[in-house]
């Protein structure tokens, strides 16, 4: 069964209402909540939420199809009959409600949050919630959590299961955040509740409970890895074979990038993936795409984006423009290694959306008589980006200078 567009369908009034619902159960709900449960013919929801709903259930009982596009499939085709979906907490707070918001119109819902589990943690470790890191690690990479890893921060991580105190510990401990306080909170709010705090490289985590919060202090040991906020982080911190888009010039790279909200990157000639990690880094709506050639510099890649927290970058490997067939149309464009590649450069052209841009960086004459040819075509803009550093000269020290880089950076016109 396909899902229908929402906006093809006739206005409804509310027929779903979804109740959010914790450790304590019927306790916990308003009169609303529970008169919605009680009145509704079809009640979805997971095991352990139709199992504390028990009391209130009247109708019939659904719990949740895997993989879960199906159950949103079974709600929708419920349409116009009083249905209840039980979820855990807070429905929009990384929960159900952000799902189903996709398939059904805002119209035909009516919503009745209880309290997340960040925020029943946060009210147990006397945090203020608008100052502290919500991560959620349910069903993801636990290096999510290594951007936030900085001293004196707070974090709330949301695991998986009884398992994910365990990595996550691991993780503070390889990562130099080791004296680092872990407080394991588990089943917030209901009769099974326990807190127990450890220092992280030390913590006994055996017994944890499936539903648990992880309230981590950030403190770091003597060389953590700890990654700046700034583009430009230091080349040392990627793991590279020296293709690499060194530190400064990836700070320009990404200024002239500009990554906005929401956007997909092509970094063509990946290297090291430097570039198109910096630029997940700077938001988290932010996706790219790392083309590269060479088996072992793609496997690198993939570490890296690892290490940096942003495992959701795409690795192709690929020589391009070949590798550049039916990948998902870019916002931007970063070409900084083979872009000379007969077809390569026209490729990225033709394939960058209206209004998006391209930034191109050349060290080699070949290279930058491609850029050249594109300024005199297509306009845009040059810059020159010449680097020296300080160096020993003998008992002394000089200036060596850095390959000179030239830039172009154009945007593709947009549609009438």
């Amino acid at each position: 069964m396909s899902t229908p567009d929402p906006s093809t369908l006739p206005a409804a009034a509310p027929w779903l209402t979804i109740v959010g619902i914790g450790e304590d159960g019927l306790a916990g709900l308003s009169d609303a909540a529970k008169a919605a449960i009680a009145k509704a013919e079809i009640v979805f929801g997971g095991a352990r939420h139709l199992e504390l709903a028990s009391p209130a259930i009247a109708g019939d009982r659904r719990s949740w199809l895997s993989p879960f596009e199906r159950s949103v499939e079974v709600v929708l085709a419920a349409r116009n009959r009083p249905v209840v979906v039980l979820a855990s907490g807070d429905p929009y707070f990384f929960g159900v409600g952000v799902t189903l918001s996709r398939a059904i119109p805002r119209a035909e819902m009516t919503v009745l949050p209880a309290p997340s589990s960040f925020s029943l943690a946060a009210s147990r470790m006397g945090w203020a919630l608008q100052d502290t890191v919500c991560v959620s690690l349910h069903g993801r990479p636990v290096d999510l959590i290594r951007p936030h890893l900085h001293p004196g921060a707070r974090i709330l991580a949301l695991t998986s299961d009884s398992d994910g105190p365990k990595a996550l510990s691991t993780l503070l401990s390889q990562a130099g955040f080791g004296r680092s306080t872990l407080t394991v909170l588990e089943a917030l709010g209901g009769p099974r509740e326990r807190v127990r705090t450890h220092r992280a490289d030390s913590a006994a985590l055996d017994g944890i409970d499936m539903l648990n919060v992880c309230a981590v202090e950030v403190e770091a040991d003597a060389g953590a890895h700890v990654l700046p906020f700034t583009a430009g982080r230091d080349d040392a911190l990627f793991e590279h074979d020296g293709q690499i888009t060194k530190r400064e010039v990836r700070a320009l790279t990404l200024s002239a990038l500009a990554p906005r909200r929401g956007e997909l990157l092509w970094d063509i000639g990946a290297g090291s993936g430097s570039v198109g990690i910096e630029w997940m880094l700077a938001d988290p709506s932010l996706r790219a795409i790392a083309i590269e050639a060479l088996p072992e510099r793609a496997a690198r890649i993939a570490r890296n984006a690892g290490q940096f927290g942003v495992p959701g970058l795409s690795v192709v490997e690929g020589v391009a423009p070949g590798a550049l067939a039916d990948l998902p149309e870019p916002d931007a464009i970063f070409i900084g290694g083979g872009g000379s590649e007969d077809g390569v450069f026209e490729a990225a052209v033709a394939a960058l959306k209206p209004g998006g841009r391209l930034v191109a960086n050349a060290v080699t004459t070949e290279m930058e008589a491609v850029l050249l040819s594109a300024h005199a075509r297509l306009g845009g803009s040059l810059t020159r980006i010449d680097i020296a550093r300080a160096a020993p000269v003998g008992q002394m020290t000089g200036w060596r200078p850095a390959m000179p880089v030239t830039q172009w950076r154009w945007a593709k016109a947009a549609k009438e």
